[in-house]
C-alpha cells in the first residue's frame, strides 16, 4: 500500500530547482518529444477549462515518460486581473504520479516551476538560435516571467546590456530592485529592442506590443506571454518576416494569437521535427528526486 504523498511547498521548490541541473534535463526532453517515439514522450495539447465567472481559465497539461517511468500533470489557473489587485495572475499545481500504480506521489508547488522552466526553454531556444556574438539582451514585461528569463538568460550568456520596458511604469523600477545585475529602463518598446541582439516578450498582452520594424535583422526572440489564440504580442509585419519556432506545431495553431491572427504562411514542417519543434517536460521529477535525496540525508 502506497504511502501517503509528498507535499512540496514553493519555498521548498525554491532550495531545490537550479537552472544548472533543470537546463540539461529539459534539452534532453525536447529531443525525446521532437523524436516522435511514444515510448519517450506522450504529451498531449493543452485542455483549457474557462473561468468566466473570474476572468480567468484553467489549463491541464499531462506527460508520460514511459522510457524514464514518469507520468504528471499540471493544473493551472490564469486570471486577467485588474491594475492595482493584489491577487495572483496564475496559480499552478503539479502532481507527480506512480506509472504503474497510479497512485500520487508527491503534489508540489507549481509557481516557481512554471516560471524557471518556461525561463529555461526560452534560453535554450536562445542557445541553439541567436547569434554567437550576442550583447543585448531586451526584456518587454516586468512581472515573475520577466524575472525568472532575466535570472536564466543573464546566467547562461554574457550581455553587455540588458534593457527593460513595463507597460507600467512602477514595473520597471520595482523589477531594477530585484535584479542583481545592472539594468537599464527604457520609456518604450521601441527604444528597449531597437538594436537588440535577443528580446523576450512576457508581457500577457491583447495587442501587438513588438513591431517588426523596430527589429533588426537577425535579432532572436523569445515570444512567451500570447499564450491564447485571441491575446497578441508581435505584429503581423514581424511574424510574416520571421522563422518561428514554436514549442508545439499542433499547441501554436490551437493556442498561439501571434500565429493564428498574424495571417502567417504555415509551411510544411521540415524533416528533422527538432529543427522545428520543442516540448516542455514538466521537470516535477527532478524536484522530486532532489527532495528524495535531501529526505535521505536528514
Amino acid at each position: 500500500m502506497a504511502g501517503p504523498p509528498a507535499v512540496i511547498w514553493g519555498r521548498e521548490v525554491e532550495g531545490l530547482l537550479r537552472y544548472r541541473e533543470l537546463v540539461p534535463r529539459l534539452e534532453e526532453a525536447l529531443g525525446k518529444f521532437s523524436s516522435r517515439d511514444p515510448a519517450e514522450v506522450i504529451q498531449p495539447g493543452r485542455t483549457t477549462v474557462p473561468l468566466q465567472k473570474h476572468h480567468g481559465f484553467m489549463g491541464l497539461m499531462p506527460t508520460y515518460m514511459e522510457n524514464k517511468g514518469v507520468l504528471c500533470t499540471k493544473f493551472v489557473c490564469f486570471y486577467k486581473r485588474e491594475d492595482g489587485s493584489n491577487l495572483p495572475s496564475t496559480q499552478a499545481t503539479v502532481v507527480l504520479l506512480d506509472p504503474e500504480y497510479g497512485n500520487v506521489k508527491a503534489v508540489m508547488d507549481g509557481e516557481l516551476i512554471t516560471r524557471m522552466r518556461t525561463a529555461a526553454v526560452s534560453a535554450i531556444s536562445a542557445k541553439l538560435l541567436m547569434c554567437p556574438e550576442a550583447e543585448v539582451l531586451a526584456i518587454l514585461g516586468t512581472g515573475a516571467q520577466a524575472m525568472s528569463h532575466y535570472n536564466v538568460f543573464t546566467e547562461m550568456f554574457s550581455f553587455k546590456e540588458v534593457r527593460v520596458w513595463s507597460c507600467k511604469g512602477q514595473g520597471s523600477e520595482r523589477f531594477c530592485r530585484s535584479v542583481s545585475g545592472p539594468v537599464t529602463v527604457c520609456v518604450s518598446a521601441e527604444e528597449a529592442v531597437r538594436g537588440a541582439d535577443v528580446i523576450v516578450t512576457v508581457t500577457r498582452c491583447t495587442e501587438p506590443v513588438l513591431f517588426g520594424q523596430w527589429v533588426k535583422p537577425g535579432a532572436h526572440v523569445a515570444a512567451v506571454g500570447a499564450c491564447r489564440p485571441n491575446w497578441r504580442e508581435l505584429d503581423d509585419v514581424l511574424m510574416k518576416e520571421a522563422v518561428v519556432y514554436a514549442d508545439s506545431r499542433e499547441g501554436a495553431l490551437t493556442e498561439s494569437g501571434d500565429v493564428i491572427l498574424s495571417g502567417a504562411e504555415r509551411r510544411q514542417p521540415c524533416s528533422n521535427p527538432s529543427e522545428w519543434e520543442w516540448k516542455m517536460q514538466c521537470p516535477a521529477q527532478l524536484v522530486f528526486d532532489q527532495w528524495e535525496a535531501k529526505s535521505c540525508k536528514s
